[in-house]
């Protein structure tokens, strides 16, 4: 493909959302397609091998490794906020988690006013995403991309906490994704032949030979082009140059909720007076761009067991287990390096009066100090527990005008007292959990840091001091018809042409559990919106906005 010549569309970001709008896109072989992504390929042998993920998360490769600003909620820590920067964006370096949230999550962004956004609306894109090798029923696809499936080998530990979640009055559930959410159980995975199965994977690799699509690495975008209000192409650095690519018909923003905001105002889209402040001519005055930001704000609980050698951990026998490991994996694809590390989990609530759960757990088979950031000697085991749906709302803003400069990220963590109220009673939960007979027997010691904390005001000192994100913000560039909203309900940014969010960033609300899984759901929406719009209309971006269908 010409560059030069520029494309029917441009992607802004080569994450799970841009991966999904380049292949959908390019179906068409009379459209042309250009996804830009500012990280590498996803060519390194940590994002395959599923264990991978133990150091992608601490070593900075294929990650922004982004910080939050000081957070008082969390007595003033910085939080760590880590984000895909390679192909595939975040599903190339989490924890390939499968989990849609609740179908009540959808049902209120449509009740807030975003036609076609209800749960019954989204399924079929779910579906039509998904290729489960449990086999297609009415909850799952069976043809998708995107394949999920149980882990090949799974870990023993797994199911013993399942059971502990049993002893401790929680059902267990088989399909967290299914008729129902609340429970225990293992979770399913991205995973496709003991490798992960990335968004780059399931859908860039195998067209990357159309000659209508064409994917650019190390492709930095500074900002977006616009002639009047109409965006028309992509500034972009590539190594030393900086170049600029046309969008005939749109330019599409799958940057994360961190990025696409940023980019917005890079380019004078947003708060006026922000823009002001740092020398940016403003273009559409956006109050919204970069507001609502929230999170999953998450704590960890960690049991040292340091004769059960059989989990992950750093020691003499378990140098020795990896060794193992890594030859069964390079020769079979199966053994422990298969595992995502949070293999088991549930989805509860913090009190009997909620009406679905608040509540997420993450059971880990390793000792996972400060998020896994930190090294730690000896074995053991972990748990998380997060708050599906915060009640605090943070920000993005710009540090400066500098297009390579990291955002001032501001997730307001703990900003309001029941989202601390509620982690606590959730600690107190999971706790109780570990504590059951299943576990207990293993003779495990919880760690002295949490092990103190008895009180409620104990407790909640702990999660003031160790609480941090588990990896899911969103709602940045937010959906719906508001004042201090940025996109329509067709993502089309509101009061310009030609331009359209498509990530997590336009998450009214966040959803309860994990968000790779939804942020496709969105990519393969947007997808069939974009297609209706040009079908509909000579001249896509000028596309009577009734036209298109909710």
């Amino acid at each position: 493909m010409d560059n030069a010549a520029g494309a029917d569309y441009v992607i802004v970001g080569g994450g799970s959302a841009g991966c999904v709008l380049a292949a959908r896109l390019s179906e068409d072989p009379e459209v042309r397609v250009t996804l830009l992504e500012a990280g590498p390929p996803d060519t390194s042998v940590l994002i395959h091998c599923p264990a991978g993920l133990a150091l992608l998360a601490r070593n900075g490769q294929a990650n922004w490794a982004f910080q939050t600003e000081p957070q008082p909620g969390l007595n003033g820590r910085r939080g760590y906020q880590p984000r895909g920067k390679v192909l595939g964006g975040s599903s190339s370096v989490n924890a390939m988690i499968y989990a849609r949230g609740h179908r009540a999550d959808y049902d209120a962004w449509a009740a807030e006013g975003n036609a076609g956004w209800g749960w019954d609306d989204l399924l079929p894109y779910f579906r039509k995403a998904e290729h489960n090798e449990r086999g297609a029923d009415a909850w799952h696809g069976g043809d998708g991309p995107l394949n999920v499936m149980d882990l090949r080998s799974p870990h023993r530990f797994g199911p013993i906490f399942v059971e502990a979640g049993k002893q401790a009055g929680y059902p267990e559930n088989r399909d967290f994704n299914g008729a129902e959410q609340e429970g225990v159980g293992l979770y399913q995975v991205t995973h496709r032949n003991g490798e992960r199965f990335s968004a780059a994977k399931a859908y860039l690799a195998p067209n990357r030979a159309r000659p209508n699509l064409q994917v650019v690495t190390g492709a930095h975008a500074s900002r977006i082009l616009f002639e009047g209000k109409r965006a028309v192409g992509v500034e972009y650095r590539l190594g030393q140059e900086t170049k600029v690519l046309r969008a005939r018909r749109e330019v599409l923003l799958s940057a994360g909720a961190l990025l696409s905001p940023q980019l917005l105002m890079l380019s004078g889209v947003g708060p006026a007076e922000h823009l002001r402040q740092h020398g940016i001519p403003v273009l559409h005055d956006l109050p919204g761009v970069g507001r609502n930001l929230h999170d999953h704000v998450d704590v960890v609980q960690v049991v040292d067991a340091p004769h059960l050698t059989d989990l992950f951990g750093l020691s003499p026998r378990g140098l020795v287990n990896a060794v193992k490991g890594i030859f069964e994996w390079r020769k079979h694809r199966s053994g422990p390096l298969t595992t995502n590390f949070a293999e088991a989990g549930g989805f509860i609530k913090s009190g009997p009066g909620e009406p679905l759960p608040d509540l997420q757990l993450h059971f880990v088979i390793g000792k996972l100090v400060d998020h896994g950031r930190k090294t730690v000697f000896g074995h053991g085991y972990s748990c998380h527990v997060c708050l599906l749906r915060p009640k605090s709302r943070g920000s993005v803003q710009l540090a400066s005008a500098d297009p390579l400069a990291a955002p001032r990220i501001d997730p307001n963590f703990l900003g309001d007292p029941d989202d601390l109220q509620r982690l606590v009673r959730g600690f107190k939960a999971m706790r109780e959990i570990l504590a059951q007979p299943a576990l207990a027997g293993f003779r495990g010691r919880e760690l002295a840091a949490s092990a103190s904390a008895a009180s409620d005001e104990e407790i909640a000192q702990f999660v003031r001091n160790h609480a941090d994100t588990i990896y899911h913000p969103v709602g940045s560039c937010r959906m719906g018809g508001g004042p201090l909203d940025v996109v329509d309900a067709q993502l089309r940014v509101h009061g310009l042409q030609g331009l359209r969010v498509v990530d997590a960033s336009v998450m009214p609300g966040i959803v309860g559990g994990n968000t790779n899984a939804p942020v496709i759901m969105i990519g393969e929406k947007a997808a069939d919106l974009i297609r209706f719009a040009a079908d509909s209309a000579p001249d896509a971006a000028q596309a009577p906005r009734e036209a298109v269908p909710a």
